[in-house]
């Protein structure tokens, strides 16, 4: 893997055919690593997993994230264990809260607890041990464990969260902490100076993803990032302690956004608003901002959909004319 790791995100939202050509794709152009989301009402992760396992052999390969409370930690484990045997050992997984669980009707209660409870017993899983495991939320009787051999019982481990209580609470089972839908350099040394105030050593990864739009017409990537922003926005926003936005301004965001106007929500994110919470640009715009990202400390930035004006041309510049700006000389 390189220095500066950069991968990519794609949506679960596409013909099961699709991923391995675009994994194939991806990993040509020298991504280090793969990524697909695993929200609410898209493809569950595990078969467009699979099929960019069977067409890659060098990238890391992964989802970000799966939440355990509506896919138990057995069945997480057990669907990674064959995604890392498909794949020779090159998976990682990602936890998270979740987001629109209100749609199926769940609202966790313990949060914090359910995933620190949930690494500890999809890693117990994993290693194949029958002794018990006294948890209050996901307990294991013992006795038993997974039926068939597992490849690597010790694969990468991602939180993706902002909560300095759920870090605090479960960054020493993971191997990297993602800060997803920021582009922001200064939340990096704030979550490094937070990770280290809990005794968290340097190993201990961020990665920073976001939304991501780039084409010639730097003008029309960033219209079009301002749409995919406004969905989000309202959330991430206020979970940056390192930026203010303006109250009314966000004010006029969310009401726009709760009434599914994402258009007149986008007349309220500037450029710089914009720059904070997505990559969007020229390529060299991307470039730019993608250096920060690694100047201000972060391990691995990931490039999120929708790439570009269309998904063919966002991959094509972010691989012809951005990655190679991270490829050559000093790497």
């Amino acid at each position: 893997m390189h220095d500066n790791p950069i991968s990519i995100a794609f949506q679960t939202n596409k013909p099961l055919a699709h991923y391995g050509p675009l994994a194939a794709a991806s990993e040509a152009a020298g991504f280090d690593g793969i990524s697909v989301y695993n929200d609410m009402l898209y493809q569950p992760a595990w078969l467009p997993l699979l099929e960019i396992a069977r067409h890659t052999s060098r990238a890391q390969i992964g989802v970000a994230a799966v939440n355990p409370f509506t896919c138990h930690p057995i069945n997480i484990a057990g669907n990674m264990a064959l995604i890392d045997e498909a794949s020779n050992g090159r998976a990682y997984l990602g936890l998270a809260r979740g987001g629109w669980l209100d749609y199926v009707g769940v609202y966790p209660t313990r949060t914090i607890q359910s995933l620190h409870e949930a690494f500890i017993c999809i890693r117990h899983l994993l290693s194949g041990d029958p002794a018990a495991l006294q948890q209050d939320i996901f307990p294991l009787a013992g006795g038993d464990s997974l039926r068939w051999n597992i490849q690597r019982p010790d694969l990468p481990l991602l939180l993706g969260s902002w909560g300095l209580k759920t870090i605090a609470a479960c960054y020493a089972q993971v191997d990297e902490i993602k800060l997803g839908g920021s582009a922001n350099p200064a939340v990096v040394p704030h979550y490094r100076q937070h990770l280290r105030d809990m005794g968290a050593t340097e190993d201990v990864g961020i990665v920073m993803g976001a939304v991501t739009v780039v084409d010639e017409d730097g003008a029309a990537a960033r219209d079009l990032a301002r749409r995919e922003v406004a969905l989000y926005l309202p959330i991430v926003a206020e979970l940056d302690p390192t930026f203010a936005i303006d109250p009314e301004l966000l004010a006029g965001i969310k009401a726009a956004a709760a009434d599914y106007d994402y258009e007149a929500a986008c007349r309220f994110i500037s450029d710089d608003i914009l720059a904070a919470f997505a990559l969007a640009g020229t390529p060299t715009d991307i470039i730019e901002q993608t250096e920060a990202l690694f100047a201000a400390g972060a391990n691995r930035v990931e490039f999120g959909t929708p790439h570009g004006l269309t998904a063919e041309s966002g991959l094509q510049l972010l691989s012809d004319k951005v990655l190679p700006a991270f490829r050559s000389g000093s790497n």
